[in-house]
């Protein structure tokens, strides 16, 4: 499905830019062409192929955002979201993976580091020499942040790191992680801090690979830190910054969760269309039924609609504007969309759409993890209330 990209009506200009341009369709290249003909096969074995994004890395995709200084393509959000889409476009697994090393990783660093820090980790990030993970989540907290159990304890020059986290997105493969960690009292927003942790510092190993209705493709772990002493120097920010740090990056993550949501809305209904026009019955497409053509209708005018809330919260992350509320809008309603446009999708190819020989079984599967990851939609109605009552 192509947007109209034309002058938006609420107040952004929504005119796709020649970047944006170029690189969706590079990413949609390489989607039809690197991506495409493995999907079911790495969907069924669960296997992340890690090669994959070091491909991705050589065309500028594990970095849209990062500077050129520091090894990155340089771009505004308007190209990653296009980027991040364009590849869940064909497969929602890419584009978590792509999501988290860009925006959780790889972003916290380019916000929060000081230059040292960005010389040393953003480079190999941006180029995907290495991989990124993120750790937030615990099993026993996962809204309640503020509750979290893994604590880091200054010990001269090193803090000594215990605990666990886990929904971690290249838990095991990942090279380096930012990880939150308790600093001070428990429920204290200003006793969270963020700390940089590379693989192979002792103490820091992985858990359980979990197995997964979705995103099979994308490796999902624990994170386990038992005495894992970590240099001082690799604190993001300051001490008890962190709290407020994940917040900052977890606006622009939802950007990413829109994107995705909305690049497996798309897949799914080019999906639905193509078969619209292909199936007979009754003598005639079942297009031409307006059982099936309002379904259509109402499934491209959602896309539409989720599409202007994406764009409207890139245009403002790259402005450096205010973007919690946006972040959440588009976020909650694109994740929604494709949870809606997925589940039709699967209806309109009725018994065939629930067999794994036609893509839209997959892009059902995948869209649910949309309105639970980086928040749940009922997290956004909170965000989203919050907003508009406080303005």
């Amino acid at each position: 499905m192509d947007s109209l990209l034309t002058d938006s009506p609420v107040g952004f200009d929504f005119s796709i830019n020649d970047n944006q341009r170029m690189v969706g369709q590079m990413a949609r290249d390489f989607a039809e062409k690197n991506i495409k003909p493995y999907v079911m096969e790495w969907d069924e074995a669960q296997h992340f192929p890690l090669e994959l994004f070091k491909q991705m890395g050589e065309l500028g995709m594990m970095g849209v955002v990062v500077p050129e200084q520091y090894g990155g393509s340089g771009f505004g959000y308007a190209e990653y979201v296009t980027v991040i889409s364009e590849i869940a476009r064909v497969c929602g697994s890419i584009g978590l993976s792509l999501a988290a090393h860009n925006s959780l990783c790889t972003g916290h660093i380019l916000a929060f580091g000081n230059e040292e820090q960005k010389q040393k980790w953003l480079p190999k990030l941006a180029t995907a020499e290495w991989l990124g993970a993120w750790g937030l989540t615990e099993s026993n907290t996962g809204s309640d942040a503020m509750g979290m159990g893994t604590t880091a304890v200054l010990d001269g020059d090193h803090y000594i790191v215990n605990g666990s986290k886990n929904f971690i997105t290249h838990g095991k493969s990942g090279n380096v992680a930012v990880v939150m960690v308790r600093t001070g009292e428990k429920g204290d927003s200003k006793g969270i801090s963020a700390l940089v942790i590379e693989k192979g510092t002792p103490g820091f190993t992985h858990g359980k690979k979990e197995n997964k209705m979705g995103m099979r493709a994308s490796e999902t772990t624990e994170l386990i830190f038992d005495n894992c002493r970590v240099p001082k120097e690799n604190l993001l920010g300051k001490q008890g910054e962190g709290f407020k740090q994940a917040m900052t990056i977890l606006d622009g993550g939802r950007i990413s969760i829109a994107a995705l949501s909305l690049g497996i809305a798309k897949g799914a209904f080019d999906a639905a269309v193509a078969y619209s026009k292909e199936r007979k019955q009754f003598g005639q497409s079942i297009s031409n039924f307006q059982g099936i053509a309002f379904k259509l209708a109402d499934m491209a005018t959602e896309i539409e609609a989720a599409e202007l809330l994406v764009m409207q919260a890139a245009d403002l992350k790259t402005r450096h504007l205010p973007v919690t509320k946006q972040s959440a809008m588009a976020k909650y309603y694109a994740s929604e969309v494709a949870v809606r446009t997925a589940n039709e999708a699967v209806q309109i190819f009725g018994g065939y759409g629930y067999t794994k020989d036609f893509p839209v079984e997959k892009y059902y599967r995948d869209a649910k993890l949309c309105t639970i990851g980086e928040g749940t939609s009922e997290i956004q109605k909170i965000v989203i209330s919050r907003e508009v009552l406080r303005g």
